[in-house]
């Protein structure tokens, strides 16, 4: 078996490490698949700045089928929670909801770019098996933003848009006995 160079170690964890920061470039969610009717912990993960300048707020756009949203506050960050008026109001425990979070916002933060961080929140999952939500997340800094809001159109690849949603596949509800 022959060996590899010095020089070809190099460049060949030099490679490795532009691929896997492009890799893990975009907005991304830690667990990308959760049970229909579960309660997810959502953990948006940054992982660099825009332009290279640092993220100061993240904006994370919720579908209807998340309901009943409570962010993590983070230290240093101001938190604020947006709601609209439903559509088509749900029942939650016996209550009927109205109007729900649409958008949490972490702002007045200070993320350089040669960080990472995670934004988390808690909701409940409605929606149909195999159905995938998309969280539009807009991460806003010193220099322009980056918009994670593209949604891939039936049988296209969400690595083949520039600027991807992350998504939340549902799967079958989990039946206790």
């Amino acid at each position: 078996m022959k060996s590899l160079t010095p020089v070809a170690l190099i460049l060949a964890s030099t490679l490795a490490g532009s691929y896997s920061m492009t890799a893990s470039a975009h907005a991304s969610l830690e667990v990308q698949e959760a049970a229909v009717g579960s309660h997810y912990k959502a953990v948006m993960r940054i992982g660099h700045g825009c332009e290279g300048s640092a993220t100061h707020t993240v904006r994370i756009q919720l579908p209807t089928e998340l309901r009943k949203a409570k962010p993590m506050p983070k230290a240093g960050w101001t938190l604020e929670t947006v709601k609209q008026k439903l559509d088509e109001p749900y029942d939650y425990y016996g209550n009927t909801i109205t109007e729900d979070v649409r958008e949490i916002v972490w702002s007045g933060g200070n993320l350089l770019d040669s960080q990472y961080d995670e934004f988390v929140f808690r909701a409940k999952l409605a929606g149909e098996p195999g159905q995938t939500l998309h969280l539009k997340t807009i991460q806003e800094c010193d220099k322009g933003e980056n918009r994670w809001v593209e949604i891939p159109k039936e049988g296209q690849d969400s690595h083949d848009l520039k600027g991807p949603a992350p998504g939340l596949k549902l799967t079958e509800a989990h039946h206790h006995h």
